[in-house]
């Protein structure tokens, strides 16, 4: 018998563990979690959440290379012309809707400050 996954959750190197709790607030998800060391103010570590949707981020060890980071984020929404204008109102710049073969209600794509690529969607 196969192992059986239970759930699924993303964890990504950034740099600045506060900047992305405020970057990925814009997209509705909201601290969970962190962890501060004793002796220091900002976060090392958070688990950011919004419904069913999870993410952890952790302060990485080096710099993070935009050019490098070689995975996609599907993030779904139930409107995808209303969060695409949201966000451009919140001062982010989230590419032009798309409409693919495999994603008839639309798709953009939006760059979190470390270079990760959100895809935003819509099914």
């Amino acid at each position: 018998m196969a192992a059986q996954t239970r759930s699924l959750v993303a964890f990504a190197h950034v740099a600045s563990v506060d900047r992305s709790i405020k970057f990925y607030a814009d997209l509705g998800f909201r601290v969970k979690n962190t962890v501060v060391p004793q002796g220091q103010s900002a976060p090392v570590w958070a688990w950011l959440e919004s419904e069913q949707a999870n993410l952890m981020v952790g302060l990485a060890d080096g710099p993070v290379d935009a050019s490098q980071q070689a995975i996609l984020f599907y993030l779904y929404f139930d409107n995808i012309k209303q969060t695409r204008g949201a966000l451009v109102e919140l001062g982010h710049s989230p590419g032009e809707i798309k409409y693919p073969f495999y994603m008839p209600g639309g798709e953009c794509r939006l760059e979190d400050p470390d270079g990760y690529v959100l895809m935003l969607a819509q099914i």
